[in-house]
């Protein structure tokens, strides 16, 4: 009983769509509407507003930080379903006919949650990846695989399964971003 419960409200706080929430909120616009048309915080900060595109992207880290965090200290056998459910949740959210963002920041609360030292991998392999070429899906992308390469390097083997799947969903999500990538169609994404 207890890993469905943890699988459900894991699902469903990863599934809040805060994007969507403070851009009617407070711009008044459906974020479905503008740029991509995605929930996530890359998106909201294409809406002009930089103050909602971190407020969105602080949310989408603590919706995913919360319930793996609890998890991790009342349910450690569960860590990695909650993870993967939150993720889901934002990816395929029930309220949005399972149409939300790419997971990204949602990730980022994962990767924290379970282990800080992976959030700050991933955090500087994006940075850097994004002062050289200013797209956030190409950084989002060799980030995320980074985690992964470090698992290998450090021989800590017993975390890597997770992370390679958590690689395969955020590869997916990014799949028009890398056609576009290819083609040399991406835009440019402006943090500050």
């Amino acid at each position: 009983m207890d890993i469905l419960i943890i699988g459900i409200i894991s699902y469903l706080m990863g599934s809040i769509p805060f994007g969507l929430i403070l851009t009617k909120l407070f711009l008044k616009k459906d974020i479905r509407e503008i740029g991509s048309g995605n929930i996530g915080a890359t998106n909201v900060l294409r809406s002009g507003n930089k103050i909602v595109g971190y407020t969105t992207l602080i949310l989408d880290i603590l919706k995913a930080v919360i319930p793996v965090i609890f998890v991790k200290i009342y349910y450690i056998d569960f860590l990695y379903l909650a993870s993967l459910c939150a993720f889901l949740g934002h990816v395929f959210p029930v309220w949005l006919k399972f149409k939300g963002g790419k997971g990204v920041a949602t990730y980022v609360g994962i990767l924290c949650a379970i282990n800080i030292y992976f959030g700050i991998i991933f955090g500087l392999c994006w940075f850097v990846i994004f002062g050289i070429t200013k797209f956030s899906s190409l950084s989002s992308l060799i980030a995320s695989i980074s985690i992964p390469v470090y698992l290998i390097i450090t021989s800590n083997f017993d975390e890597i399964f997770f992370f390679i799947i958590m690689f395969v969903l955020i590869f997916f999500t990014h799949r028009e971003n890398i056609k576009r990538l290819k083609n040399k169609e991406e835009t440019k994404t402006k943090i500050y």
